[in-house]
């Protein structure tokens, strides 16, 4: 539950984001925000997104020693390994996030102010901006693979091997009991990864703003919304 509670406490941390502003936006129909504050919700939305993809590819990782080499287990992910992956979640993306923020936010803005957008996210934000935005969008691509794409691999790996292990199980039983143990890990897994990546490796001329704006709500308020759901009721 080590890795659980923090997996929460970044949930929570991910929707304070952006969910406030949104509830007040509609509340108050005052849909303005400041530049600062529109650079600062970015920054924060890339270094906890990044954080997240991280924890969840520890967490498979923490699955499969568990499935993969149990008797290993204590050993393997004993508290001071948790607190290092932890921490290495945590730091790993702030340096690049904020640069790429700077960058971002460094553009020339000289036409329309609007954000087609629910929060300032990078797809909307580089549209506003004047002139050629190939090497920012560039950058976008290469952070994306680094932070959403490895994890995303490295997740992948560690669930081939699990189902490869949890095949040569002798009981059917033994085969629901280790299938079940993920299956909360590989839900969220799909929900968070499936949207991020469509968002920020599709092609910009095929995604709408419209279908930009359903994919971002699936990974910044309804899956930190299910992942409580999906985990209680799993235990």
């Amino acid at each position: 539950y080590f890795l659980l509670r923090n997996f929460s406490f970044l949930e929570i941390c991910y929707a304070s984001v952006t969910l406030p502003r949104m509830l007040m936006n509609l509340w108050t129909q005052r849909r303005t925000i400041s530049f600062i504050a529109c650079a600062a919700q970015m920054c924060w939305i890339l270094i906890l997104g990044t954080t997240d993809c991280f924890l969840l590819a520890v967490m498979a990782y923490d699955r499969f020693v568990a499935i993969c080499n149990p008797l290993h287990y204590p050993l393997v992910m004993n508290r001071r390994v948790c607190v290092q992956l932890l921490a290495g979640s945590w730091v790993s993306g702030i340096p690049v996030q904020i640069g790429q923020t700077f960058q971002i936010f460094s553009l020339h803005f000289c036409g329309s102010n609007l954000i087609n957008h629910f929060f300032c996210d990078i797809p909307p934000i580089i549209k506003l901006a004047c002139g050629d935005t190939f090497v920012n969008e560039m950058m976008v691509y290469i952070v994306v693979v680094l932070f959403i794409t490895v994890p995303f691999l490295l997740i992948l790996i560690s669930y081939g091997k699990i189902i490869s292990t949890i095949l040569k199980l002798p009981s059917a039983t033994g085969r629901a009991k280790a299938f079940s143990t993920c299956s909360s890990h590989l839900i969220v897994v799909v929900l968070f990864f499936g949207s991020g990546i469509i968002t920020y490796l599709s092609p910009k001329t095929q995604v709408s703003a419209g279908t930009d704006k359903v994919l971002s709500l699936f990974y910044t308020i309804l899956t930190p919304l299910f992942n409580p759901i999906i985990y209680t009721l799993r235990n």
